[in-house]
């Protein structure tokens, strides 16, 4: 039986219209509101779900590049049955995708989960333009479903008037769903990945609070519950997932180095009876006993270089289970790095030859089809799985085992691929290939055995 999943995207016209702190100033008073609620990402940012998971530990990243249609709107049952409001937050503006498309876009997300939209402009610097872009925005495709718009950084004396052309333009078509003036107190600062991490934003709490009170103010709460409460059930044919084999124990690092993950790919190595053990590279000794296995996420360790390079007890302690004892391993983006001689010329784990330095611009962007060319760890050669790049730093030797292919048709090779490791730049989700898990963990099995 489908179960009823109350959900609202919150779209903006473009990034940087504010989506991120309209989200949570949402949750914030929803929450306060005794509301409980899911929070979602569209596409493959890992930050802003850390700023939800503030607020709600329910939710993750509905990705339409990694995910089929199926799999978006499992997830979204998975996470939001039984909560009383989903909210999913967009990506970039409300049709952009892959190139001048809207493949992979919010609207592919709002489509395929038939979730209906609020639209989140920036009301900076503008008036009845705003009911003009509006308009464009509701039109431009004919299954839109925008059901409502947010005013952002709108001066509280204009809200009325816009209020009123909206009312007037649209009638119940598009409601008007209240506004947040300009809050520079509450700004949540940038970096090249986008926003700083939730960790790192000092008196986070206090501005979470500030912005919910505010959203309780002026945002209609009542009309977006009633909008959400229309969306219908999520359909799908669920998954096909691995079943649980015999218990292992997968170190994983999480520390302020490195701490992206998606939570959905960790929860199906648990599914398939994976106990993660996690560990500090920059501050532990040592890794946790017993581990089988281990996964180096992404992150910024280069922001945190110099902990990590003094840190020699557990650079020897990666070099030993990686490049000796060929422990499997998977070593994303930042965790590949740290697999490498140096990062900024500091010393690293030294398992990978290879040194990493900063580019001063995107190194590679964006999603790619990454096809093994190979036997390895996670895959046969041939098979594929969807990815994505972002990164400013660069390896001399970034692997060339798999070759990763963009939309566009540009290729290159990439990652190190053996029947114990994959290190590379490329991101990837096990939902989007539950088999590449699954080899994962029977190789961790295979290999505690074959080690004794």
């Amino acid at each position: 039986m489908a179960l009823k999943v109350p959900r609202l995207v919150v779209a903006g016209s473009g990034s940087g219209s504010g989506k991120t702190t309209a989200v949570c100033a949402l949750l914030r008073a929803l929450g306060e509101r005794g509301v409980s609620t899911a929070a979602f990402k569209c596409g493959p940012d890992y930050i802003d779900p850390m700023f939800h998971r503030r607020l709600t530990k329910a939710g993750g990243n509905l990705d339409p590049f990694f995910f089929s249609d199926d799999t978006l709107n499992y997830l979204l049952e998975k996470h939001g049955a039984g909560r009383a409001l989903s909210v999913i937050e967009g990506v970039m503006g409300y049709y952009d995708g892959l190139g001048l498309s809207d493949r992979a876009s919010t609207y592919t997300v709002a489509r395929a989960t038939a979730s209906p939209v609020a639209l989140l402009l920036n009301a900076r610097g503008a008036a009845l333009s705003l009911v003009a872009a509006l308009e464009g925005f509701v039109n431009f495709r004919p299954d839109a479903n925008i059901r409502g718009v947010i005013f952002n950084r709108c001066p509280p004396s204009l809200y009325p008037a816009l209020a009123g052309a909206v009312r007037e333009r649209f009638g119940e078509r598009v409601l008007p769903l209240g506004y947040l003036p300009p809050m520079p107190d509450c700004a949540l600062e940038s970096r090249h990945l986008g926003l700083v991490t939730a960790e790192e934003v000092g008196r986070l709490d206090g501005i979470l609070d500030r912005l919910g009170a505010q959203a309780a103010r002026s945002l209609d709460l009542d009309a977006i519950e009633a909008i959400a409460a229309g969306a219908p059930p999520p359909r799908f044919a669920p998954p096909a997932l691995p079943e649980a084999g015999e218990r292992l124990r997968i170190a994983v690092a999480r520390d302020r180095a490195f701490c992206f993950y998606y939570g959905d790919s960790l929860a199906l190595l648990e599914d398939m009876g994976a106990e993660l053990a996690p560990f500090s590279p920059l501050s532990d000794a040592a890794l946790p006993e017993g581990a089988q296995g281990l996964y180096l996420g992404g992150g910024y360790p280069e922001l945190y270089a110099g902990e990590l390079s003094a840190n020699v007890p557990m650079r020897s302690a990666v070099f030993e289970a990686v490049a000796r004892r060929r422990v499997p391993c998977i070593a994303e983006c930042g965790g590949f790095m740290y697999l490498t001689r140096e990062i900024g010329g500091l010393p690293m784990a030294g398992a990978l030859p290879g040194t990493c330095r900063d580019t001063g611009h995107l190194a590679r962007f964006g999603y790619i089809s990454l096809r093994a060319k190979r036997d390895n760890l996670l895959c046969r050669a041939g098979e594929a799985i969807p990815a994505h790049e972002f990164h400013h730093w660069d390896c001399d030797r970034p692997g060339e085992d798999f070759s990763a292919e963009k939309p566009n048709g540009r290729r290159w090779d990439c990652a190190v691929a053996t029947d114990s490791l994959y290190a590379g730049f490329p991101h990837f989700h096990f939902y989007a290939r539950p088999d590449f898990a699954a080899n994962f963990c029977r190789a961790c099995r295979k290999g505690a055995r074959s080690h004794g």
